[in-house]
């Protein structure tokens, strides 16, 4: 035989397997994170593939490591004969509505530390931010928490108050776009 018998130079025709590997496991990853998420959560995932959801719906249900772990490989089995982008965009809209809520509550708390810390110094912050609050409401949960505070009760009135800067926050975010936050 000789060399020029030989195509040394033949074009690539495809995946390598390490590829198509890694492409499923990333697909059996995406179908475990849908066997994660509450019921509300799926509701708003795209499956259009009904053996598919009720896969998913089985492996909720399973407890046993190995049955589950089967169950999984199947669900990325079913996932290879499914366009995944609609999935994956409604699973990162819901990481981003995660990320929004978290954020929310970190400023809520902020809010409410400083109004416990400051006073009445505070209320003009929140008004600004909160046109229809009840200042004289907000008056009375900071004097209770400081009541607390002298008698070493635990922090009631600071609970109540987060519940209530949350609930203007969720008033204020209707009243914006006129959807629910």
């Amino acid at each position: 035989m000789a060399d020029d018998e030989f195509d040394f130079e033949a074009p690539y025709e495809g995946p390598s397997k390490s590829a198509i590997k890694r492409e499923m496991t990333a697909l059996q990853d995406l179908g475990t994170r849908l066997t994660q998420l509450t019921d509300a959560q799926l509701k708003q995932i795209p499956i259009e593939d009904e053996p598919l959801r009720e896969a998913i719906m089985l492996a909720r249900r399973i407890k046993a490591h190995g049955g589950l772990r089967r169950q999984l490989q199947f669900i990325g089995k079913l996932m290879r004969h499914i366009d995944p982008s609609p999935i994956e965009g409604a699973l990162a809209r819901l990481d981003g509505q995660h990320e929004q809520d978290k954020a929310r509550f970190h400023r809520l708390e902020a809010l409410r530390d400083k109004l416990l810390s400051e006073g009445d110094k505070a209320l003009d912050t929140v008004r600004a931010g909160y046109p229809d609050v009840d200042i004289q409401h907000l008056r009375q949960l900071i004097r209770q928490h400081q009541a607390e505070l002298k008698k070493g009760k635990p922090p009631s009135a600071a609970r109540k108050l987060f519940r209530y800067l949350r609930e203007l926050d969720a008033r204020s975010s209707v009243d914006e776009d006129g959807s629910l936050p």
